[in-house]
């Protein structure tokens, strides 16, 4: 009789089985499609692209300062006034327009009296100075200009030429462009080295871009906060742009 009953009990074991078998090997077939799709998800490359350029900056500030240091202010505000009147003639004989031209408003110092090095709480003289912003596009012109202006020292004027900021008016223009370059040279080098491991480059998955770094010429100092040089007339820009492609 338990023989019996366990002829009938085998078949079911062996259908039981074997659906447990035909599930795991189901289940293998899945697990592996899961992990090949999530490889193909994860293969990616992360690629740095840069692009330079030199430009000319076609824009020129350039400041000058004049003094007069008297006993009262009205003296001093007459001497100042004579020589900034003599500046602006000097600016006018340059050919200089007087639209390009801007004063600032006066700055008024009072220098203390000092007695056996302390002060005494009067006032000896009063200082008082104004400064004359030139802006123009015309650089060069007004670079060489800027070198010249003191010559007014000579006749007893105070005067202080700042080191003229040259500007680049483009630069939203060149920014747009010149990431467009960094990201074709990002895609080029990814390409190279898809290409060495028999791969091909897929679609861009993120992008970011870095900070500009506008230097002088052949100058290789940049920071991470990126530079802007007004210092030098020719510069030179460059874009960085860090691109992750699929990798297929």
């Amino acid at each position: 009789m338990a023989t019996t009953e366990s002829r009938y009990r085998f078949p079911e074991l062996l259908a039981g089985l074997s659906l447990l078998s035909l599930s795991l090997i189901v289940s293998s077939f899945l697990w592996a499609g899961a992990i090949r799709s999530m490889k193909r998800v994860d293969d990616a490359l992360l690629i740095t692209g840069s692009a330079k350029r030199p430009i000319k900056s076609d824009y020129i500030v350039w400041k000058v300062s004049v003094s007069s240091q008297q006993p009262t202010t009205q003296a001093a505000y007459q001497e100042l006034k004579a020589r900034i009147d003599r500046v602006q003639r000097y600016l006018q004989a340059a050919k200089v327009p007087a639209s390009e031209i801007s004063l600032d408003s006066l700055e008024t110092v009072a220098i203390p009296e000092l007695f056996d090095g302390k002060e005494t709480g009067k006032t000896a003289a009063y200082k008082l100075s104004q400064r004359l912003e030139i802006r123009s596009n015309q650089v060069d012109r007004y670079a060489k200009l800027s070198q010249q202006i003191t010559e007014l020292i000579t006749e007893g004027i105070p005067l202080n030429s700042e080191p003229p900021e040259y500007l680049y008016t483009e630069l939203s223009k060149v920014r747009i462009e010149m990431v467009a370059e960094a990201t074709k040279d990002a895609k080029a080098r990814a390409e190279s080295i898809a290409k060495t491991t028999g791969n091909r480059v897929g679609g861009v998955r993120s992008a970011d871009t870095g900070v500009f770094q506008i230097t002088p010429r052949y100058s290789t100092v940049v920071s991470s906060e990126g530079r802007y040089d007004t210092s030098s007339i020719d510069k030179e820009i460059t874009a960085v742009v860090s691109v992750t492609f699929g990798i297929e």
